[in-house]
Order: structure tokens, then sequence, then C-alpha cells
């Protein structure tokens, strides 16, 4: 068999069914839509359609709904070749509503399979072969051998030479703000980029203060790049903050993803010898692209659809 060319960006994580219900929300829904999602494979998937070498691993359950994820990012041009199957445990569950313009996230994740990941499911040459690992704050947040397990692969990914990217995707329905801050903090102590949001910047750092932020990322070895300003995605450098502009949607459908997107579009742009600022602007570009479709990451734009958008290029209808 041919063994298929080694990963640009390795990524690893928690994928759950997802079940949308209709405009009439869950409660009153006769039917209900479903798909998948999880920050790292909306990760995976978005640098996949973008033309990279990309590999998401983690634990689904040998259940329906885990062999269909697993042939859904496989199908994406995702090397999901380390990624298992467990008959242990069950795979998570989420289901989502969007009612009077607020979305609603309900998890049924408790004693997933991805909760079992343990250090020792990890391929130490398979990570350290990528440019870059990329982890969230979400895995930690499932139990104490996931949050092993994170740890161990930054410290695989700094002994290779991989460059460690870190999203700390806060969620507070898994874990309480204390234990959250304790173990992201930490966690952006050892990154090489760090993608926070100013909303999970503000809980982890308790402060409205926007120069106090920028003074606690400066302390970071990290590259920091700071999304959710004011219509404006900041670089922290050490002498300045560089604010780049977002992209306006056309059509604003749906909010989740957009993060994913960003982190994706701007992974890309390292990928393609692009300076921060360049990286930051892809990043825009393809998270205002994933809200105008439903879904986590069915709006994740391919390189085509993204140069066109970056050259001007005019869509012909018919």
């Amino acid at each position: 068999m041919t063994q298929l060319p080694r990963p640009e960006v390795v990524t690893f994580g928690e994928t759950m069914t997802l079940l949308m219900g209709g405009p009439k929300g869950i409660e009153h829904s006769d039917g209900m839509s479903k798909s998948f999602g999880g920050a790292e494979s909306n990760v995976a998937i978005g640098l996949a359609r973008l033309g990279h070498r990309v590999g998401w691993f983690g634990l689904l359950g040998d259940d329906p709904m885990g062999r269909h994820i697993l042939k859904a990012i496989r199908g994406e041009g995702v090397d999901v070749s380390r990624a298992g199957l467990t008959d242990e445990a069950p795979t998570g569950l989420m289901l989502r509503e969007q009612l009077a313009g607020k979305t609603s996230v309900y998890y049924y994740r408790r004693g997933s399979a991805a909760s079992r990941i343990r250090p020792d499911h990890l391929d130490a040459d398979y990570i350290g072969q990528a440019k870059y690992l990329h982890v969230t704050g979400i895995t930690p947040a499932l139990g104490a051998s996931c949050g092993d397990t994170v740890r161990e692969a930054i410290r695989i990914a700094k002994s290779s030479g991989t460059k460690v990217v870190f999203d700390p995707n806060l969620r507070l329905k898994l874990w309480g703000l204390d234990e959250a801050r304790r173990t992201l903090l930490e966690l952006a102590e050892e990154a090489d980029y760090f993608l926070p949001g100013l909303d999970e910047l503000k809980l982890l750092y308790d402060t409205e203060d926007f120069d106090e932020i920028v003074a606690r990322l400066r302390g970071l070895k990290a590259q920091t790049i700071l999304k959710g300003g004011n219509e404006e995605t900041y670089v922290v450098r050490p002498d300045k903050v560089e604010a780049v502009p977002y992209f306006r949607a056309k059509h604003f459908v749906d909010p989740i993803g957009a993060g994913d997107g960003f982190c994706a579009g701007f992974l890309s742009g390292l990928l393609r010898g692009f300076d921060p600022v360049e990286s930051v602007r892809l990043g825009n570009l393809v998270g205002s692209l994933v809200v105008q479709m439903v879904g986590d990451w069915e709006g994740l734009p391919t390189r085509a659809e993204t140069d066109a958008v970056l050259n001007n290029v005019a869509h012909v209808e018919r």
C-alpha cells in the first residue's frame, strides 16, 4: 500500500455528532439535521480544503455515528490513520439551536470515547515530523487523562522542533473558570502561537483593560493573535499592536465555526510563508466565509474560493 505523505499540521481532539433543530427550535421541531463538529477536526478540514496536508486523530465510539464521522473527515482529504474507534464508550453528542438570534448548544459528552484518550495513544514520530501541532483548550477540559495527553503532545512537539499552535477555546460548560484559568494559562506559556479571543482573555486575566491584557500577552514567548476586537484582529508585537480589519460577510447565517475557520486560514498563511499580518488577513477571510453557511465546517472555503476573493475575481452565476 502506498504511504501517504506526512502531514504538515497535526491536530487532535473530540469530534461529536451534531444534531441541529429547525426554525422552531429543538423542543418543537419534528426532525433534526445531522452533522458533526469539533474544533480540531474543523481546523483540519479547513486546512485540507486550502490545499495542505493535515492529520487529525482522536477516539470515536465504534458506533454508527463514530464510523460516519471518521469516513466523512477522511473524505475531506484529512489523514485519519491515527484515529481510533472503541467499543468501550460512545461517540459524544451535541444539540444546537438558534432562537431569537441566540445560539444554544447542549452537550452529551460525559464518558464519551474521546474523554478516554491517554498519552500512550500518541504517535511521537507522527507529531514530531509535522511543522505545526494544533491543540485547543477543549481537550484538557474533558478529563485528567486528556489534559495529560495534551501536555505530552506539546512536549513531543517541542523536543522535535514542531511549532505549537494553541487556541484556548474556553468552554465554561465543561469546567469552572478557576480550573480553566490555571490550565489554559499554563498551556499558553508553552505555545509558539497563541490564538485567544478578547472575551476569553478578559475572563482568564480577570480584567477588562485592553492595555493590561496586551501587557500580559507581551510576557509570553508566543506570537499572539488576538481575535474578537472591534471588527478587527490584533497581531501583538513587542513594540506595537497591529490591527487587521475583518472581511465583511455579505450574508450572516451561523457564527459557529468562525474561530476554527480563522485558525485554518492563519495556519495556511504560515505554511505559505506569509508574515503574521498577511496570515491573519487570510484567517479573517476564511472566518467571514464560514459564517455565511449553516454548520461547523460546511462553509469552510477551498483555496480557489479564497483566492477569488483576494484577487477580486467576479462570480459567474451561469
